[in-house]
């Protein structure tokens, strides 16, 4: 035999492996549809996941967004008694800072706890409405680990149920065949989970960020009204 015949032969048994290779192959699709109906709620908690995160990076990216010196600019013109010009620099702003502090400027005519006290509510306000929908993504960290595994259980008993009614020898491929469907759901529940989890941490840890800014600067603020003994 010459070495073009080895050759020849060499590339016709790659060609049949080939052909097998992709005749078993098997796509994405097709795999979350061998994980049995327990994969829908699975898909559902991962579609609301990835809503809820790029919802909230959305949000806490435009609330976060202010002017250079913005805080520095309110600190004086309230200091020169210009409260027109920083109620104006606050509305042009818009943002949850802005927000809680033209909440406050609206207020002087009264005290400086009513003062404060406007000023806290609406930061609570504004607290709620950049923490919602966080505790979800928790809940879904932790309950789509465990939908994957009653999956598994549920698929596991159908798997053991078939291989009951089998007569006769039990097929390997049957069995492995049923073991590796019912074990896709415990792997696309914690794949889940664990997107959740990072993006809730990821989001708490923005959030947090935001939020000590905003307590920051209300500090400041009231503290320079104090010095100015509004009452």
């Amino acid at each position: 035999m010459d070495f073009k015949t080895l050759i020849l032969q060499f590339l016709n048994n790659n060609d049949s492996t080939i052909n097998v290779l992709n005749q078993e192959q098997i796509t994405v699709m097709e795999l979350l549809f061998k994980g049995g109906f327990m994969m829908i709620p699975i898909l559902v908690l991962f579609v609301i996941t990835i809503y809820i995160l790029i919802e909230k990076i959305l949000i806490i990216n435009r609330e976060s967004k202010s002017p250079k010196g913005f805080t520095d600019e309110i600190i004086s013109r309230v200091k020169n008694d210009d409260i027109n010009g920083a109620k104006l620099v606050c509305t042009d702003t818009n943002n949850p800072v802005s927000r809680m502090i033209l909440k406050g400027l609206n207020k002087l005519n009264t005290s400086l706890k009513n003062i404060e006290s406007s000023v806290e509510n609406v930061g609570k306000i504004e607290i709620y409405n950049l923490e919602k929908n966080l505790s979800l993504l928790a809940t879904i960290s932790g309950a789509a680990p465990m939908i994957g595994f009653l999956g598994t259980v549920t698929g596991m008993i159908q798997a053991f149920i078939s291989i009951a009614e089998e007569e006769g020898a039990v097929s390997p491929k049957l069995l492995s065949s049923g073991i590796y469907e019912a074990m896709l759901t415990t792997a696309a529940g914690l794949f889940v989970g664990i997107i959740a989890y990072l993006s809730y941490n990821y989001l708490v840890s923005r959030v947090e960020k935001l939020i000590h800014k905003m307590e920051y600067t209300t500090i400041e603020f009231i503290e320079t009204l104090q010095n100015k003994k509004w009452i």
